[in-house]
């Protein structure tokens, strides 16, 4: 099976579903309620898969978070043979994914800058667009 197969792609959206809901009803207290799976990806042999994840909160929610998911990955892989009919039960590797955080601090860092533009263009008396006024008001 070829890595970016119809099939593949489908099996690992399943997986996804199966792994997220897994999570979401582990009884490890070390496991955060803010925990989302981002991205899961079954090697073409079915025999291992790398799960991504995030976590909303500060480094020291994360740093449990992933202890807890890998003391729960077998819990979380006999859920995965349960729900799915597949030759083989992959091995689970859970992956730390920081692209949201990264995305909001961005965000924060643009919104500054602009912030500052406008301001730099009102000292020197220039008008701001309308379309810069209706951002800064929202």
């Amino acid at each position: 099976m070829r890595k970016n197969s119809n099939k593949n792609r489908r099996i690992n959206g399943e997986v996804m579903k199966v792994i997220s809901e897994a999570i979401r009803y582990s009884k490890d207290p070390r496991i955060s309620p803010f925990t989302s799976v981002m991205d899961v990806e079954v090697a073409p042999d079915l025999k291992t898969c790398k799960v991504w994840v995030t976590v909303m909160g500060n480094e020291e929610d994360r740093a449990r978070t992933q202890e807890g998911l890998k003391s729960a990955s077998g819990y979380i892989r006999s859920t995965l043979a349960k729900e799915l009919n597949m030759r083989y039960t992959p091995e689970i590797r859970f992956i730390m994914d920081d692209s949201i955080e990264y995305a909001i601090n961005m965000s924060k860092k643009i919104d500054e800058v602009t912030a500052k533009d406008n301001e730099a263009r009102l000292a020197r008396g220039e008008s701001l667009d309308e379309e810069e006024t209706l951002e800064e008001e929202e």
